[in-house]
């Protein structure tokens, strides 16, 4: 029976392979995430705004979103989009590591849309009375929303926003099939090199564990310190 190779770990090149694709993935969780919650609360004040065109627009972005496999998009930003560009701009991103940037703008469009129903049922969970209290003040539709309803709604959303972004974190995985250089890209690629596949894919489960049982941490941290409460 073969040992468990510790080295392969802790030193040398397949050492720093691992690393490098844990650095990117915990790139890509956090670019993902910074990009998709601002972009997911747009989304969310278009689908509650009193313009049809708007509510239109969020709609079909959210359902063209969820309802398309993660894989999907991925593929389509990879080969697909990069084609629809001018000569130039597609040899500026085929000269920029084109893989990672096509599997953030992906992931960041994809939870976007989850996000922003997220958002979108803290908004709707506040008591209108506050919203009609800040338009019977002159505050415009757009400031009552920024100054009085979001600040509130934000609060109802986190929970289930930290469970989005412990799926960002499990979803960065896929990037792996457009040839991101991320954990299970460098671990698959130390496995063909050295035969040690016990190792390598050891070294990436216990990592996603340990990030994905951090952010489950922070969510349960954050209803202890703020239990839910009617609004």
């Amino acid at each position: 029976m073969r040992s468990f190779d510790w080295s392969i770990l802790l030193s040398g090149p397949y050492h720093a392979m691992l690393l490098a694709g844990l650095r990117l993935s915990l790139t890509l969780l956090g670019a993902t995430f910074i990009l998709a919650l601002p972009l997911g609360a747009l989304i969310a004040l278009a689908r509650l705004s009193p313009f049809a065109l708007l509510r239109g627009v969020g709609a079909v972005f959210i359902e063209s979103q969820r309802n398309v496999p993660l894989l999907a998009h991925l593929l389509f930003w990879y080969f697909g989009a990069p084609e629809l560009l001018p000569d130039a701009a597609k040899q500026w991103l085929y000269s920029h590591d084109v893989e990672t940037i096509a599997a953030v703008v992906a992931i960041t469009l994809y939870y976007a849309a989850f996000m922003s129903e997220d958002m979108r049922s803290g908004i709707r969970s506040i008591a209108a009375v506050q919203f009609e209290a800040a338009r019977a003040l002159g505050l415009p539709w757009l400031a009552s929303m920024r100054l009085v309803v979001l600040p509130q709604a934000l609060r109802v959303a986190v929970p289930p926003l930290l469970s989005q972004t412990l799926n960002i974190w499990k979803d960065t995985s896929v990037a792996t099939v457009i040839g991101t250089a991320e954990l299970m890209y460098q671990a698959a690629r130390v496995e063909s090199a050295s035969f040690r596949s016990v190792e390598a894919f050891t070294f990436a489960t216990v990592s996603y564990l340990a990030v994905s049982l951090l952010i489950s941490a922070l969510a349960s941290g954050y209803h202890r310190r703020f239990p839910p409460r009617a609004i």
